[in-house]
Order: structure tokens, then sequence, then C-alpha cells
């Protein structure tokens, strides 16, 4: 949990109250997972690569094509499967992953129409959100009930998590710079090292060199204005992709107890640049989002800030032999956040260099091992109260992903070794057992780890003799295909968190406190899910019930529902598609004073139409909030009435089709557990932490 002083306060880097901080980084979850189906008849597919998570060229496959042909026993078999890459950072197809994952591919982007990342996240079971207000404002995305500083968040594979007060700035991230959104319930520290004891979200930006270029143009309430444009060209050794996005809302106020508007302006940019270096790849890519975020301070004080988060990756990849294949890459993060009205700031910058190593035995092992060193400088100034942290951090691991006959397991260590935290080890084992081709039986257990970061050790309350928080997670459940339309998926989950930071008032007058290791907190529950597709009609409902508890205080955790219910229903009527989103939630808890508060449940209904106007032309509209709930995600701010949102594509080349899952519930083919699924050759892609 977020550590800083209970009182009537304000940060003005964050637009939250100290109090409001601590909901920000709440604690701890299931997610419904997949059995495949087939696709549907006369679909092209085209299996993607999948940036940062590391793609791979046409020359690049030519040179591959010994290494898939020596782990591929049935070549032959058509590349009908999606893969993923973020649940064992190696390419999988996503029905042969044992972790429970969530893909929210491009197509569902487009027609969503959704203002930010955070609004694709929202409607799918187990991830809930904790919002400030509106466009812009500081967002909490809770995974499996665990703290929102408790999940890891890449953008191409590069970790954006600061390294001060706040959370990473998924709000900033557009919707329209985005190819596809994987998220990983679940510890995933062994691969990944701090921070991923919830889960790990990565955003992969768009490649367009196969796509042409599009532009798009939109309008909506809050006087909600947005444009991009996204292009790309290559050759057969050479790519170059570019993207650029701009949104400009006059949003509306962020308190309850206010009534002045609160914009929001966002310019984001991103390019890409891969080339065939004789047997070797080489690749550059850049992401940058920038703007201005205004809000109301704890007094009803219009304020503002300046944002600025940008990653920067070189790397370069090659075949070490036939059934191995090696990359190196250097990073760099830049996050900063300045207030206008006064001089406080914070700001993070992390270097990193890591290489990892993939290789197929003769027998039925996959290895991997890699490394990763990074070194972050955080500086922040607070009412006046300046900090800075040079921090270094050692990551290593190693992991073997086997299948032999029905048994599929995984099972990775990680070793890290934090300059100020010490060091850690951590683990994860997952095993499933297909029975027949259409039932899969699993388990999974894995620990996770956060350590304390630059604010929690040196800020308010610092504390550099704290230690890092600790998890333990197991899961247990059975995922079926009924037949080829019907899916069904039950899970029971367990997640145990320990030496959770708080701040531990010591003094009201003068106020005063300190940040230890006193919490401890535990998430328990079920998930179900039902999953219907059959073209031209796709269905899922997914219901939730979980206990996230302090147990420390026996208190449930704040911004946290016991139970929720999402459904998604979509239908395509010629050039015309429609979709309708439902989203449930139950009563939760909020800080409030003096005693916590309850916010209500609500039903929260958006509805999407995509209509090709033409081979080229798209006109694209959402509905939000169309039952206009009167509905809080954090006790006293605001969130959207019913909207209207409307956009015009364009496109001089269409997109082609793509196999993309859409979730783990739902999967491809049905004879997806067989030993010959699981070498089945596809388009692999790679990734690097």
């Amino acid at each position: 949990m977020r550590a800083g002083p209970r009182g009537p306060l304000e940060s003005p880097e964050t637009g939250l109250t100290d109090v409001t901080s601590l909901a920000e980084g709440e604690r701890p979850g299931l997610a419904p997972c997949a059995i495949p189906r087939p696709p549907p008849a006369g679909t092209r597919y085209e299996t993607r690569a999948l940036e940062g998570v590391h793609g791979v060229s046409s020359a690049m496959r030519s040179v591959l094509c010994p290494v898939c042909c020596a782990w591929c026993a049935a070549a032959s078999v058509a590349a009908a499967s999606d893969v993923v890459v973020t649940a064992s950072r190696f390419p999988t197809p996503l029905e042969e992953v044992l972790a429970p994952v969530i893909v929210i591919d491009r197509e569902t982007i487009e027609r969503s129409a959704a203002s930010d990342v955070t609004e694709l996240l929202r409607f799918n079971a187990g991830l809930e959100l904790g919002r400030n207000g509106g466009p812009g404002q500081t967002t909490a995305v809770f995974i499996r009930g665990a703290d929102s500083n408790h999940t890891l968040v890449l953008v191409d594979g590069v970790r954006i998590n600061p390294g001060t007060i706040g959370l990473a700035a998924l709000q900033n991230i557009l919707p329209s710079m985005v190819e596809r959104v994987e998220v990983v319930k679940g510890p995933r520290s062994a691969l990944y090292g701090t921070d991923a004891i919830g889960g790990v979200i990565n955003v992969i930006t768009r490649r367009n060199a196969d796509d042409g270029w599009s532009v798009e143009a939109g309008y909506g309430d809050y006087e909600t204005r947005q444009a991009s444009l996204a292009g790309g060209f290559g050759t057969e050794r050479v790519e170059f992709d570019f993207g650029l996005a701009w949104l400009d809302s006059a949003g509306f106020p962020t308190r309850t107890t206010d009534d002045t508007d609160r914009g929001y302006e966002n310019l984001s940019a991103s390019a890409q640049l891969r080339a065939d270096v004789g047997k070797a790849e080489v690749a550059l890519r850049h992401w940058r989002a920038e703007g201005t975020s205004e809000y109301s301070d704890f007094f009803v004080t219009p304020v503002d800030q300046d944002y600025e988060t940008s990653t920067s990756t070189v790397s370069v990849a090659w075949p070490v032999t036939d059934s191995a294949r090696a990359e190196v890459r250097a990073s760099r993060l830049e996050d900063r956040i300045l207030q206008n009205q006064s001089a406080d700031y914070l700001r993070t910058r992390r270097d990193s260099v890591d290489a990892q190593v993939d290789w197929r035995t003769a027998g039925p092992h996959a290895l991997g091992a890699g490394a990763m060193y990074s070194r972050e400088r955080a500086a922040s100034e607070s009412y006046g109260e300046a900090m800075q942290a040079d921090t270094g951090q050692l990551n290593l691991f190693v992991q073997d992903r086997l299948e032999h006959g029905p048994h599929r397991a995984q099972l990775a260590l990680g070793y890290t070794d934090h300059e100020t935290a010490g060091s850690a080890a951590t683990w994860n084992a997952e095993y499933g057992y297909a029975l027949g081709g259409s039932t899969l039986l699993y388990g999974l257990a894995g620990t996770g780890f956060r350590a304390p970061d630059a604010t929690d050790r040196y800020g308010f309350g610092g504390n550099p003799a704290l230690e890092p928080e600790h998890s333990l997670g197991v899961e247990a459940g059975v995922r079926h295909r009924v037949n080829e339309r019907h899916s069904l998926s039950l899970g029971a989950f367990r997640n145990e968190i320990r030496d959770l930071i708080e701040f531990v008032t010591l003094s009201y007058d003068p106020f005063d406190g300190e940040n230890r290791n006193v919490d401890e907190a535990r998430i328990q529950g079920l998930e179900a899910a039902w999953e219907y597709d059959a073209a031209p009609w796709h269905a899922r409902v997914a219901a939730v019930h979980q206990d996230p508890r302090n147990r420390t205080t026996g208190e449930q955790l704040f911004r946290r529902a016991r139970d929720s219910v999402t459904v998604a229903v979509q239908r395509r009527l010629g050039p015309l598609e429609l979709g309708v989103d439902v989203l449930a939630t139950g009563e939760r808890k909020d800080f409030g004073f003096p005693e916590p508060v309850t916010l209500d449940d609500y039903v929260l209904v958006n509805l999407s139409a995509l209509w090709h106007v033409s081979s080229a032309v798209a006109l694209v509209g959402r509905v939000e909030n169309l039952l206009d709930e009167q509905y809080e995600l954090a006790y006293t701010f605001n969130t959207p009435d019913r909207g209207l949102y409307l956009a015009l594509r364009y496109a001089p080349r269409p997109l082609k089709p793509v196999a993309v899952a859409r979730h783990t519930e739902a999967g491809r083919g049905t004879d997806s557990f067989s030993s010959a699924a699981w070498r089945r050759d596809t388009e692999r892609t790679w990734v690097t932490d």
C-alpha cells in the first residue's frame, strides 16, 4: 500500500489526497482460461509479431526456419493460433498457456472507441479500477485483488512503473497507439522481478508496415476531440513504423464537491525501425506521451500538472544454433510530473540492459535463461521536502517448459539482488493435465515480491530499513470445451501477501509518522466463465466472487468488490459490427473520515458500433454509461455521465484479418492439449524485459 500522511493534505504530483493515495496502493483473484475452438470457416489468419515482446521480420524468419522446424513436430499444420509472450517470456500459442491471460486485440480496440487503455481493461473479469475523476486523472488497476502498485506495467516490454510515489500512467496511453494488450494474472516475479505480485500488463504499440497508413478523427461529450495518424513501409530487410495521436478534452469536475470542469490534453508518438543485418535483427523503438492534466486539490482549488513518459529501446536478436536464439537489449524509461502551481515534481530515469537465451532440447523440454541489470535515478519534491535516490538492481531467471503426452508444466526460478532492499528468490510452478481434447485440469503456484520504492525509503515518513513485500499465490481449476461453440471455465484462487508497507502515525501534533512493514492481506475466491462463438455472434459472461481482506484489521480491502459480473456481446450484420459491454460491481469500501465509507454497487453499460462504409472508410460510435449511472470509483471523485463519441477512420489499405484470441476463456482448436499442438509452428515472437 502506498504510504503517506493521514490528513487533509493534497499531493500536487498525483492529484490525490494523501488519504486517497493510500487507497491507490491497496492490496490482494482468478481468471477464466481457455479451451481452444476452431476458427470460423473461411477465416484467413496472420500471426502478427508482438512488439516488445520482440517481432521477427521476414528475412529473420528465413534464418530462423531451421529453429522452428526443430521445435515443431507438426509444422505442416496451419498457423491458426495466436501467440502470447508475456506469460513466459517465450512465444506460446494462447491456448497452451496455463496461467490466466487476457488478450485485447486491435479489432476490439478499434470497435471500443475507448479514450485510454484503462477503459479497455475494466470490462474484463478480475480487473478493477479506482479513478480520481475524469480523463487523464490518476487511475489504479487492481489485478486479482492485489494492490495497484503490485502490478508490473510494460510498454513494448519496457517497465514503466515509476521509482517515486504514484502508479504507472496507464491513463496516458491512447488506444490509437496500441496494437494489443496482454494481461497475465498472478505472480510473475520469478520472470520479471519486483512489482509483479498481482500480475503483468504488457501494452504493445502498433506495427503498421504491413497495413499501410490510416488516419482518424473524432469528437464526443465533454468537448472531447481526438485525431491520430499511423503508417509504415518496409522492404524485404527493413521496416519502419510511426504513429501520432492527440486527445483534448474539457473534462468535468474531478470532485463531487466542485463544479469546475478540469481538462486533459495528450500528445503521443511512436516510431520503430527494424532491419536484418546478416543473420541478426536489429530494432530501434521509441514511444512517448506528454501533455497536461487539470484537477482540483483537496481544498477544491483548480491546479494542473505537466506529465511526460517515454521509453526507448535498441535490441539485437540472432540464432545461436539451429535450436537456440539469443537477444540483447538496452532500454531507457523517462517519467516526470511537474506541478505548475508550485515547485513540486516527480522524476524517474531508469536505464536497463538485459539478455535472454531460449532453446529447445531434443526431448520435450524448452529451456530459457536471462539476466537484467537496471540503474534507477529517482527524485521528487513535495511541500518543500526533496528526495533523491540512485538504486541498482540485478534480476536473474531460469525456466523449463515441458510437455509429455497429456502432461504440461512450466517451472521458473528467479533471483533479484536489490541494492537497498536486499535479495529475494521467487518461483513459479504450473501443471496441467489434458483429458482428451476438450478438458484441461490445471494447478498453479508462485511467489512474488515488491521492493520498496524511493519514496517509501526516503520520502515523507521514509524508512531505509524497509523490507520487500512478499506474496504466495495458488490457483486450481478446469477449462472445458463443450463443443465448437461453447466453452466453460471454473477456477479457485488464493493469494497471501505479507510485510505490506503502511504509514504508521507516530504523532498528530506535530503530524509525523514512518513507513513500516506491518500489514498482511489474503484474497481468495472463485471465478467462472462461459463463452459462445459462432459467427456472426460472440458472447462472453464471467463472474467473480472473492474475499479481499486485510488480515491485520479484518477489514475488506478498499476499492475492491466481493462480487462482479462482466458481459460482452458482439454481432456482425454485414458491414456493421455492434457490441454491448456490461459491468456489474458490488459494494466497495473506501477511505473516509473519521471512518471508512461504503461505495454503492453499480451497473455500467456501454454500446459500440463500427460501420464499414467502404473498404477504406469506417465510422465508429460509442455510447458510454448508457443507463446514466451515478457511481464512484473513489470516494468524492466524479465519473462520467452518459456520453456519445464518434470517430471517422480512413485507411486506404484495409487491415488484414488477424487470428486473435479474445481471452483465455476461449481458445482455438479441439486438439490444443495434444503433444502435436504444443509443437505447432507459428510465426514465433520473443520477449525481453
